[in-house]
């Protein structure tokens, strides 16, 4: 790498592979129990998932960002923040620490917070090096999309290892017809089903976006209910509390402290006692992964 060459880092979403490659497998009734009998399809596939991404994007870095505990402060903002979510199977939760484990063995740099998401650490990362690297993050999560800006992209997992929908920040601006920051405004007035909140009642997708779009923000269209038809300024009326508690709820913090330099997400080296590593742990699949890519 010259010295006039930025940096380009590969941000993981580590919960999302990790859930991903659990239930992909899961459904046909895999587990690949190590010799304890622990399973090991969520850890070996989100590690696998993770060193395709290295190979595809080509970073100079890497850092895996994991949630911690179910609670943050999401929840006490909101009792029914993600409450309607079910508990992960028994197969998967030990390997929850086992994933963060086979990260650091591997060589990766790991990162969580208790009481905040793996997203909130991800957009601190992008608002720290903002400018002093380029940034791919590897995710399932469109929340991601409102961090896209000038050398930040959001690869979003399709199907298999290697299949990603890449965005760009001026893909989304073509797509969407309102900036990244604005998506948060937008989903403050659709919510979110899947995290259990639900925004103004009776503003869909459709609406909630053309609003955005005529008055630039929350701010904009409250300052315009009056040119609203009445059916639609008497909902926003109505769902103001929850309009703003759901803006709270869907912006991803980006102040967390981050006290790593680049240097310290230096990718690691795929070498001959790295490899005796993964098969003294029974990570066999990991290992021929290895063999394949990086050999």
């Amino acid at each position: 790498m010259t010295t006039e060459e930025k940096p380009h880092i590969l941000i993981v979403d580590g919960m999302a592979l990790l859930f991903r490659s659990f239930f992909a497998t899961s459904a046909m009734g895999h587990f690949f129990p190590n010799a304890e009998g622990i399973p090991t399809n969520g850890v070996q596939g989100f590690a696998r998932h993770s060193m395709t991404a290295m190979s595809l994007f080509n970073p100079t870095h890497m850092a895996v960002c994991w949630d911690m505990g179910s609670h943050t402060f999401r929840n006490d903002l909101y009792d029914g923040y993600k409450a309607n979510r079910p508990a992960p199977p028994e197969e998967l939760v030990p390997q929850f620490d086992m994933a963060r484990s086979v990260s650091e063995l591997i060589g990766w740099k790991s990162y969580g917070e208790p009481g905040m998401e793996a997203d909130d650490l991800i957009g601190s990362m992008v608002t720290n090096w903002d400018g002093k690297a380029d940034i791919t993050i590897v995710s399932g999560d469109r929340d991601l999309l409102q961090l896209l800006r000038p050398g930040v992209k959001v690869a979003l997992i399709k199907r298999g290892y290697s299949e990603y929908d890449i965005y760009t920040d001026e893909r989304f601006i073509e797509e969407y017809g309102i900036t990244p920051f604005q998506y948060i405004d937008k989903k403050a007035f659709t919510g979110d089903a899947a995290d259990g909140y639900p925004g103004v009642k009776g503003i869909g997708p459709k609406t909630a976006l053309a609003l955005i779009k005529q008055y630039g923000s929350i701010e904009g269209v409250l300052d315009a209910l009056d040119e609203l038809t009445p059916a639609r300024r008497k909902r926003i009326e109505e769902g103001m509390e929850m309009l703003h508690l759901s803006r709270k709820l869907a912006e991803i913090h980006c102040d967390l402290k981050v006290s790593d330099e680049i240097e310290d997400l230096t990718l690691p080296v795929y070498d001959v006692e790295k490899r005796s590593l993964f098969e003294k742990e029974g990570y066999t699949m990991i290992m021929r992964h290895a063999d394949s890519l990086f050999s």
